[in-house]
């Protein structure tokens, strides 16, 4: 089932295109080397694998005792790991340009910064058996394959929700008007996600309710769509107490009851709920974006064989079931959902359910080519940043 709002990369000259100027947008300099080539095999793991994940997608037990699929991951390959949690995408591509890390779980808004900026090799799918069984949708997808080449192995998905207290906040709202309002009841209680991507969102309520602009993909924007969406943005700054890249701080903010309406990710919702903190969470009426994740490797990986146990490892049935479940999140590997404890989560997750994700706008790398013919008259990524910064005053 196509989807209207993704990006259409089917030539070859386009594949290239969007790296380049994903590269460019990165303020990569051309003396940069190329990326290591793909690997042939897996050998020996090499005792040790460094990554930097989302938070609750690389589990010791440290978080909760019960939560724990890194232990047995180390005792089946040797591979010590340890993760350095990041709180936003722009703070993954940093991290990974340092290479001090073996590899990412990359959301689409780095992938295509990562892969244009060299920092990532292309990913050998067929030394990965468990890939075989990733829902299709899932596959050769622009964010993590370029010119027919794999860069990622798909962990997982799911939509940025609209999350509230339910003893606060009433009626129940099914619509982001509630935090977009700039008379919104809630103004002062009201938070957003802290990074020049949320200005997707905007255009996501843009498209539902201003349809004369014509947007078709919120990561496509020419100057009108997107001084449209900065101009939302900038009122809603009005009425924002706060803003959240980190999912820790956020719990705590609608624990103490400071905010009580905002974006969300479903382990924020998880995690309150199971603190039986009065929250609920919803996919809004006008859609929404979301995130499809791909684990990918370093072009500058130490232990590359440990990391790509870990491919193989963290796509399993059992340890994607773990995850979906602790996180919040469908599955990549479809095989799980009959794994989970609960036995409906895939259903209620949407893990096969294509009409659902159509209404979800997975967050991709805003680049000068539309996509159409309007040409390279959209904004890129670098535009976007400077305009939150203009946003956020």
């Amino acid at each position: 089932m196509s989807r209207p709002w993704k990006r259409r990369v089917g030539s070859a000259g386009l594949a290239l295109t969007v790296v380049f100027l994903a590269f460019a947008a990165a303020g990569c300099g051309s003396s940069k080397k190329s990326g290591s080539a793909m690997q042939k095999s897996v050998g020996d793991g090499e005792g040790h694998l460094s990554l930097i994940a989302w938070a609750g997608y690389v589990e010791d037990g440290s978080t909760d005792p019960k939560v724990d699929w890194v232990t047995p991951f180390e005792q089946q390959t040797g591979c010590q790991t340890s993760v350095k949690v990041a709180g936003s995408s722009d703070e993954m591509v940093t991290l990974m340009r340092t290479g001090g890390y073996d590899g990412v779980s990359a959301s689409g808004d780095a992938s295509l910064r990562l892969v244009g900026g060299k920092d990532v090799s292309p990913v050998n799918v067929d030394l990965v058996p468990n890939y075989k069984d990733v829902v299709p949708a899932l596959k050769d997808q622009p964010y993590n394959t370029v010119d027919g080449v794999h860069y990622g192995i798909p962990h997982g998905r799911g939509a940025n929700l609209l999350m509230w207290r339910t003893d606060k906040v009433q009626p129940a709202p099914d619509s982001w008007s509630v935090v977009f309002d700039p008379n919104s009841p809630y103004k002062g209680h009201i938070t957003a996600y802290d990074r020049p991507i949320y200005i997707a969102d905007a255009a996501v309520y843009l498209k539902a309710t201003q349809p004369d602009l014509n947007i078709t993909n919120p990561y496509e924007l020419d100057d009108d769509q997107f001084n449209a969406a900065v101009d939302l943005l900038k009122k809603q700054r009005g009425v924002a107490g706060e803003y959240w890249t980190d999912a820790t701080k956020e719990i705590q903010s609608f624990t103490s009851g400071s905010t009580l309406v905002g974006t969300t990710w479903q382990y924020q919702a998880n995690t309150l709920e199971a603190s039986n903190v009065p929250v609920q969470a919803v996919l809004p009426k006008e859609g929404s974006t979301g995130w499809s994740d791909t684990w990918m490797i370093s072009s500058k990986a130490k232990h590359p064989n440990c990391m790509y146990k870990w491919f193989d490892y963290v796509l399993s049935p059992k340890v994607q079931a773990q995850i979906a479940e602790w996180f919040g999140e469908a599955p990549a590997n479809v095989k799980a959902c009959s794994l989970t404890t609960v036995k409906n989560h895939c259903q209620i997750f949407h893990a096969t359910d294509e009409a659902y994700f159509d209404k979800v706008a997975e967050w991709e790398t805003p680049i000068a080519d539309c996509g159409d013919d309007r040409g390279n008259t959209c904004k890129d990524y670098s535009q976007w940043t400077q305009a939150w910064t203009e946003i956020k005053g």
